[in-house]
């Protein structure tokens, strides 16, 4: 697809919550323009794209002239005006639990495992600190979420029934960080079926980090 000008998506390539953004326009098929931000290099800060979102985070949206921030409430927002191929489900219950997934991501595993947060760790404990947090806060984090998708209603080959929605849109970035740290997470049999289910959906790998890497500079 070409690029839509209309849509511009302020996003750093490895970040995890401007992946969910991009699955979620994949999903929807709609096309955008990308403005790439280094989070290395302090670009978040910069006084340009906290006009965008003063929080200094990325992802930022411009849509339908809106200038949205938060990975969530964008795909919240997204689902509200372009519902066609829905990323929620259509029963309140099902929305509930679809929802309780992506915010045990966003709100409990992400949070911990921040640039800032491990920056952090890092600066008063050492490197060896910040991998051994990471690490265990990813593999807590997902073992949680293979309990709460261990229930009556995991049918399907997603999180929620047979089409890819907001939690897997929210999951599969934490398992690419999971991977990129040692986590193993094989041996979490409804997480790894989901991650087999999304790896086949075009979306997903339209969305991936590797498309979007930097090209390193000559010398």
């Amino acid at each position: 697809m070409s690029p839509d000008p209309s849509i511009v998506l302020h996003d750093y390539w490895r970040s995890s919550a401007s992946w969910r953004v991009r699955i979620a326009l994949a999903l929807k098929g709609l096309a955008y323009r990308r403005v790439a931000v280094d989070l290395l290099a302090g670009a978040q800060r910069r006084p340009r794209h906290r006009a965008l979102n003063p929080q200094g985070l990325v992802p930022a949206l411009e849509i339908d002239g809106l200038r949205l921030t938060q990975s969530l409430a964008i795909l919240d927002y997204l689902e509200e005006t372009r519902p066609a191929p829905p990323l929620l489900p259509a029963d309140p219950g099902g929305r509930a639990r679809v929802r309780a997934l992506a915010l045990a991501v966003a709100c409990e595993i992400h949070p911990l495992s921040n640039l800032r947060v491990l920056d952090r760790v890092e600066a008063l404990a050492g490197a060896e600190a910040r991998a051994a947090w990471n690490r265990d806060n990813i593999a807590a984090g997902l073992a949680a979420i293979e309990a709460l998708l261990d229930h009556p209603g995991f049918t399907g080959r997603f999180c929620h029934g047979d089409a890819p929605g907001m939690a897997d849109c929210v999951l599969v970035p934490q398992l690419y960080n999971a991977s990129r740290w040692g986590v193993a997470f094989g041996h979490l049999p409804r997480i790894a079926a989901v991650a087999e289910a999304c790896a086949a959906v075009p979306a997903f790998a339209a969305a991936h980090p590797d498309r979007f890497a930097p090209t390193p500079r000559p010398g």
